[in-house]
């Protein structure tokens, strides 16, 4: 049996029998006028933070969603694009689109301006999306990437920029890890399929969103996840392993590489009212710039000492340099 298939077998069972916590830390559940989730979606809530960021929801946009749990991301996305056919779910396990579709009908009777036509429940492959090229304005995945290894991971990314509009977002979020994982937890099929021992570093997962051509890369938030330990895992040392949010916009590439936000400021506090560097980025005195990495590196290279650069605070919520 393939990794794929044992993790079809783990979230058929988890649609005929909802199971929380099963693999992921509990979504947050958005608190919205006149929103209201379901109690099976919650109990059917596999994620392991939020895809949903009103910023990226403006003007009706067409949404796309992969691996639909049991749908309470796909109501919290209708709910800014409440037009038939506007929010698109996509899931390969039958189960899960049909738990998916009675949750539904249960939604509406909660929610009088929730129908179920806003949302199109397909069932379809992460890694052959049957969506057409340059259609959707926001694409979203959450605890899903982390389970495909390399060469699948890369045809999963290279599908959804293929059907995302021009500047359009790629909402995550995934696991990680910083330290090193032994073979038999990386071979493990079903801790892969739980979310857990598919985990990368964070260099190594934007890296794979920016080989895909994506220009500017969003770190949204970074927060603790689980600890694999020597009792309960084949590992001799303490793993730990943290959940990020992640933003990939269909931006052009720029000639010097992409732009990656993982949290950084600049701030000056030198004589004038104003430092600019004549490429874009202008430093208003005591005022801090969100600037991504690249321009962070060019910043420092200066060696001015009127200058200030932070640390990565792997929080980023828009504005700055680009």
């Amino acid at each position: 049996m393939s990794y794929l298939e044992t993790t079809h077998d783990v979230y058929k069972e988890a649609a005929l029998t909802p199971d929380v916590g099963l693999c992921c830390t509990t979504n947050p559940i958005w608190e919205l006028p006149g929103l209201k989730i379901p109690k099976i979606m919650q109990e059917m809530n596999y994620g392991c933070g939020s895809t949903v960021h009103a910023r990226d929801l403006t003007n009706n946009p067409k949404m796309l969603y992969v691996g639909v749990g049991g749908g309470m991301e796909l109501l919290q996305f209708a709910y800014f694009n409440r037009q038939k056919g506007g929010v698109v779910g996509i899931d390969v396990v039958d189960e899960m689109l049909e738990a998916s579709r009675k949750n539904f009908i249960e939604a509406e009777a909660q929610n009088p301006w929730f129908k179920s036509e806003f949302v199109d429940l397909v069932k379809g492959d992460a890694l052959n999306l049957n969506v057409p090229d340059n259609s959707i304005d926001v694409a979203a995945q959450n605890c899903l990437f982390n389970i495909f290894k390399a060469e699948d991971l890369k045809k999963a990314i290279a599908e959804m920029y293929r059907v995302l509009k021009p500047h359009g977002k790629l909402v995550m979020s995934d696991p990680t890890c910083e330290q090193p994982m032994n073979d038999t937890l990386r071979n493990d099929e079903r801790l892969r399929a739980l979310c857990l021992s598919g985990s990368l570093p964070i260099a190594e997962y934007v890296k794979a969103l920016t080989d895909a051509g994506f220009g500017t890369i969003e770190i949204r938030a970074r927060k603790p996840y689980r600890i694999l330990n020597p009792k309960n895992y084949p590992t001799e040392e303490l793993i730990y392993i943290e959940s990020i949010e992640v933003a990939a916009i269909k931006d052009p590439m720029p000639k010097d590489g992409p732009c990656i936000f993982t949290g950084k400021a600049a701030i000056y506090y030198g004589d004038q009212d104003y430092f600019d560097d004549k490429e874009g980025h202008v430093l208003l005195k005591n005022q801090p710039l969100a600037i991504c990495d690249k321009t962070a590196n060019a910043l420092a290279n200066l060696k001015r000492d009127d200058i200030y650069i932070s640390e990565s605070t792997f929080h980023y919520d828009g504005g700055g340099c680009c």
